[in-house]
């Protein structure tokens, strides 16, 4: 009975010792047995990467309000944040100098027209006495001169008091643009002048977010789209996605529109712009994010993160041939859900590679596998 006993209980061991899950680590069946290790044979498939570059929101139009005359602002109509329309009054200036322009230039005006009329009548009053030749032809056409240079004269008038006008109409600030409204940079009593930027209006309807690539990746980005020329290219790219500062992703999609077509020689990269519908204005100009670019890739290597570890900052794994591990350095892209890898370098499909363990392994160990 008793010999019977200790053969089911070493029956139970053995039993035991070869059974393992995959994802569960090496499992050594015995003290003289190679330690088993869950593997992986390496097949192709689809997967979608992301490219993430930060990016800064501004508005279709980020306009800078500056006054045309200069003078004391005397009224304030708006607030910081209000939406505003276009042609909506925003600021009062009070510009004496702008002022003293019309007066005087409505001053040369009645001057004019009573020069105008004065010459007028000369021309009436003295055609009919050289027509009966009472005075010289030529003493007629210098008041006829007279009286086209007194046109003249009003004409200039005329002009000047159109131009004096439209600087006093200036005096009233509005918006060039449907938007919002941003800092109010001074306030009543403030003297200002053209130089001065006294707010600015966003226009957040639909809104651009901007970020850059370097000459390298920018090269490889406009070689792996599709279409012959950037227009092209451009118009097939897919639609990106929006990360805001505070990890949430916004709601509607975008679309590159525009790739700057000279590398700044300061930094080596070139601008991207991407448009984003924001009818709910949840963007405002000068937010911060990330835009995120999706790459379908045909034909990937799709591995664990687990399988790999790093050394003197290159990736590797280990690989099993003839039940033994060896180790593979390989290139790899990181995929959106943070455990897995795309290998672009360093496999092949039919490889078997472990999977999970590889922190007891060495180079050149014989191992047993599981196949998961």
């Amino acid at each position: 009975m008793r010999n019977n006993t200790y053969t089911v209980i070493a029956l139970a061991a053995i039993t035991l010792s070869a059974f393992t899950a995959c994802g569960k680590g090496p499992k050594n069946q015995s003290q003289e047995a190679v330690t088993a290790y869950p593997t992986l044979v390496i097949a192709q498939q689809t997967a979608i990467l992301e490219s993430v570059f930060p990016a800064t929101i501004k508005g279709t139009e980020d306009v800078e309000i500056k006054p045309r005359v200069e003078g004391f602002i005397e009224a304030v109509y708006t607030d910081e944040g209000a939406r505003v329309s276009k042609g909506q009054a925003l600021f009062k200036i009070s510009s004496p100098q702008t002022e003293q322009l019309l007066s005087s230039a409505q001053a040369s005006v009645q001057s004019a027209k009573a020069q105008v009329n004065t010459a007028k009548v000369n021309v009436d009053r003295i055609r009919p006495l050289a027509e009966k030749e009472i005075i010289s032809q030529t003493q007629l056409l210098t008041y006829e001169n007279a009286y086209e240079t007194a046109l003249a004269t009003l004409m200039q008038a005329e002009a000047t008091l159109k131009n004096a006008q439209a600087t006093m109409g200036w005096t009233t600030v509005t918006s060039p643009v449907d938007g919002f409204v941003g800092t109010l940079s001074y306030r009543v009593g403030s003297l200002v002048n053209n130089s001065n930027v006294i707010t600015t209006v966003a226009s957040t309807d639909n809104v651009f977010a901007y970020f850059s690539l370097n000459e390298n990746l920018l090269r490889n980005f406009l070689n792996n789209a599709k279409g012959n020329t950037q227009a092209e290219k451009i118009g097939n790219l897919p639609p990106v996605t929006l990360r805001l500062s505070d990890e949430t992703v916004y709601p509607e999609k975008g679309k590159i529109e525009t790739i700057s077509g000279v590398v700044n020689v300061s930094t080596g990269s070139a601008n991207f712009r991407a448009g984003f519908p924001n009818k709910q204005g949840q963007l405002r100009s000068g937010f911060s994010g990330q835009v995120v670019i999706p790459e379908v890739v045909e034909g990937a290597i799709v591995i664990p993160q687990k399988a790999t570890f790093t050394q003197q900052d290159k990736v590797l794994l280990y690989k099993v041939e003839e039940n033994t591990a060896v180790q593979v350095v390989v290139k790899v892209r990181e995929m959106p859900d943070g455990k897995h890898y795309v290998v672009t370098d360093g496999l092949n499909p039919g490889d078997r590679i472990i999977i999970d363990g590889v922190a007891t392994l060495a180079d050149g160990k014989k191992i047993t596998t599981i196949s998961c």
